[in-house]
């Protein structure tokens, strides 16, 4: 059965659920790369941009007006972000030099991407962490947060690991981090934000098909928070067969959009039948949209919907990053693996305490 059927047959949306936040920061490091800065930090809490730095402007700032709110408490907060940026921004041009090493590379574009953060349970209290960092749009280093060890993912990520496993003091930094750090300055955004976090927005919803012949697309946008679902019933009876969901996509403005297709042949006698149901976290009332072929867009009255859709879809950053891996392992598919390459040094740790 479909991971996602079997989340819904579990646990209703709408009912009373405990919030998950989040507190994420991705960080790239990059070589030879036209127009990108060599180092850039962003930081979204649910989802949402809060803060950057990059190596051109060399300065940590907000992407929230509420996140100037901690000023409040740490009057210095942003200098003290600057500062460790700059340290993380050293600590990546480092490593990724050390990985060129490890895999022979000696020039061309190469990507060292980290994704380092933690989540919060606002009914439980439970916390939890994570550290993935990738090399060449391929896996390298991640943390076990249950066994605080590292996994290496790679043979020339062997030596770093041990290194790492048996540094007990940066051990206990990152056990403190995870579990106290950065679930702390976390609750405090999240108290900051409240009201831009906190929201529910409703979305629109269509009732999409490209041609007579084509699915029908129950095309949900614009909703806040991304704790939703939405499927197709008929007569009453949630449908799992001739049914496709697609995925959870942000939206430019921070709200999200999804769709779920159905396979049918729309004819007078399936009208009335078969309707679409959105759920949102927090709103009891369910969104139903009945299927009638009146209420139909197709491409024959309405051309302009995929373009509405695929403009909402990704942002410049991501796009940009994706083509520059794409270009990287196409540059690098010729490049063979040296097990001499695996005497390499060990790497810069991170200062994960960079950002909250």
């Amino acid at each position: 059965m479909d991971l996602f059927l079997f989340f819904r047959l579990v646990v209703k949306i709408h009912s009373v659920v405990p919030v998950i936040h989040t507190l994420k920061y991705f960080k790239t490091a990059s070589t030879q790369v036209p127009n990108f800065p060599e180092y850039v930090s962003v930081g979204y809490v649910d989802d949402i941009g809060i803060a950057h730095y990059d190596s051109n402007s060399r300065k940590a700032e907000p992407k929230q007006d509420w996140m100037n709110k901690i000023t409040a408490e740490y009057p210095k907060y942003w200098e003290r972000e600057t500062n460790i940026n700059k340290r993380s921004e050293y600590a990546l041009k480092f490593n990724i030099e050390n990985r060129m090493r490890l895999f022979n590379h000696t020039e061309g574009v190469h990507i060292y991407q980290l994704m380092v953060g933690c989540e919060w349970n606002d009914e439980t209290g439970e916390v939890d962490g994570w550290y993935q960092d990738s090399y060449d749009g391929e896996d390298f280093l991640s943390l076990d947060t249950k066994t605080w060890t590292w996994t290496a993912a790679k043979p020339q990520a062997v030596r770093t690991k041990h290194d790492w496993d048996h540094d007990n003091a940066y051990h206990e930094y990152v056990k403190f981090y995870f579990t106290e750090q950065c679930p702390s300055y976390l609750k405090k955004y999240v108290n900051n934000g409240g009201e831009v976090l906190m929201r529910t927005e409703l979305p629109e919803v269509s009732l999409l098909q490209k041609t007579p012949s084509s699915p029908v697309s129950c095309f949900a946008t614009g909703f806040y928070p991304d704790r939703a679902v939405i499927f197709w019933r008929k007569d009453g009876e949630e449908l799992h067969e001739d049914v496709e969901h697609g995925e959870l996509l942000p939206n430019h403005d921070g709200t999200f959009q999804m769709a779920v297709d159905l396979k049918v042949e729309v004819t007078a006698e399936v009208e009335g039948k078969y309707e679409c149901v959105f759920q949102l976290a927090g709103v009891k009332e369910d969104m139903v949209t009945k299927l009638e072929r009146r209420s139909i867009l197709s491409n024959a009255c309405h051309e302009g919907w995929t373009v509405v859709i695929i403009s909402t879809v990704v942002g410049v950053t991501v796009v940009l990053l994706a083509a520059i891996l794409l270009y990287v392992r196409y540059r690098n598919r010729q490049v063979k693996y040296d097990p001499a390459a695996c005497d390499g040094g060990t790497e810069v740790p991170e200062d994960v305490t960079a950002e909250g």
